[in-house]
């Protein structure tokens, strides 16, 4: 629990749009409505809304849908006012959505028929007229990009979303998403929600980098802490007891399970543990929490519109909020030092972009 008043939240536009999110933002996966109760759910989404989080992210996926049901019921049942806050949801995993899973087919996907469907069920679920994010929760690579766009302007246009966007899109999908959009005068995806963090890098500041000025594309990452590892809580190369991924998690998920299962018999994890380590001896020095300086670092890139942290305690909000505060202590020499430490910057190709290493699109402020 923080010992002192937070920083202001700090607020940034969501890629070329209008809309400004909260640096700092709350997500459901792997937590609401899923291994976290009700009473906690509503603690930690309370606490991020007192502390100035506005925008909050789910899907039709997470949990079979309940992390929608949850959502909503915090929206009403905590007294937000909606032209508050910033709802988004994900459509692509919707198999819960039908009643005969012989005959879901149709409740996966990015069809035309399952966006507008599953954009339906979700709004259903949540008790919602719109929300103002959509995204496409993965590629669908066997339906026609034009169906695709067309899908998702269908649902802008009949207001239930404000915007439209993707998740774990390549650049070359997301790309092709703006040719179909431009040909037919329709809306192209704004905003991209990617895996980023110190340990996984090569996409955000590589892979989109002529996307960023060229579409004016805004990013919502996940997984700032890589499952926990950029905490510090594993550098002994052992997992808590009380962890997500402790054996006390008795009601674990495969994806759970297959962590444990992962842990300390991996090559890359061993990697990536010994580099943690080392972010752990500038996080000492510093004076401040090791996952602080993770979400930190990347608050520095500024074409992230917002960071989606996870949380099953208040106390864990508030610790992530707090690392609005260690950002300014990022100095050059640091982030030098935390540059080192990582080994893993994406290269560059001048022979092929022919341009400064600024153009990989790491704006770090």
């Amino acid at each position: 629990m923080a010992t002192e008043p937070l920083s202001p939240m700090e607020y940034r536009f969501l890629g070329r749009s209008g809309l400004k999110v909260s640096a700092i933002s709350l997500g459901g996966w792997l937590t609401y409505g899923g291994h976290v109760q009700d009473e906690q759910t509503f603690a930690c989404l309370e606490t991020a809304y007192n502390h100035g989080v506005n925008f909050f992210d789910t899907a039709e996926g997470y949990g079979g849908g309940s992390s929608e049901v949850v959502m909503g019921r915090a929206v009403r049942e905590l007294g937000w006012n909606r032209c508050d806050v910033v709802i988004s949801t994900k459509i692509n995993f919707g198999g819960g959505n039908s009643a005969h899973k012989s005959r879901a087919q149709n409740t996966i996907g990015l069809s035309r028929k399952h966006v507008v469907e599953g954009m339906r069920a979700s709004l259903d679920r949540m008790g919602l007229e719109y929300v103002d994010l959509v995204y496409a929760h993965r590629p669908d690579r066997q339906t026609p990009m034009e169906e695709v766009v067309r899908a998702f302007n269908h649902v802008i246009e009949r207001g239930w979303a404000f915007y439209w966007g993707t998740s774990e899109w390549s650049a070359e999908e997301i790309a092709d998403a703006w040719r179909v959009a431009d040909k037919l005068g329709l809306i192209g995806p704004l905003m991209e929600q990617p895996q980023y963090n110190m340990l996984s890098r090569e996409k955000v500041e590589k892979e989109f980098h002529a996307l960023y000025a060229r579409h004016g594309l805004g990013l919502t990452t996940f997984s700032p802490l890589k499952l926990g590892i950029l905490t510090g809580k594993y550098n002994n190369a052992t997992i808590p007891e009380d962890s997500r991924f402790g054996e006390a998690n008795k009601n674990a998920d495969p994806f759970i399970t297959g962590f444990r299962e992962k842990f300390g018999n991996d090559k890359e994890m061993k990697e990536q543990l010994a580099t943690t380590q080392k972010i752990g001896v500038i996080a000492e020095e510093l004076g401040v929490p090791q996952a602080q300086l993770a979400i930190a670092w990347i608050l520095k890139n500024k074409n992230i519109s917002s960071v989606i942290t996870g949380a099953s305690r208040p106390e864990q909000v508030i610790q992530n909020i707090g690392a609005l505060q260690v950002v300014d202590k990022l100095t050059p020499e640091i982030m030098k030092r935390i540059e080192e430490a990582l080994g893993n910057a994406p290269t560059h190709e001048p022979e092929r972009f022919g341009a400064p290493p600024e153009s990989l699109g790491i704006q770090r402020s």
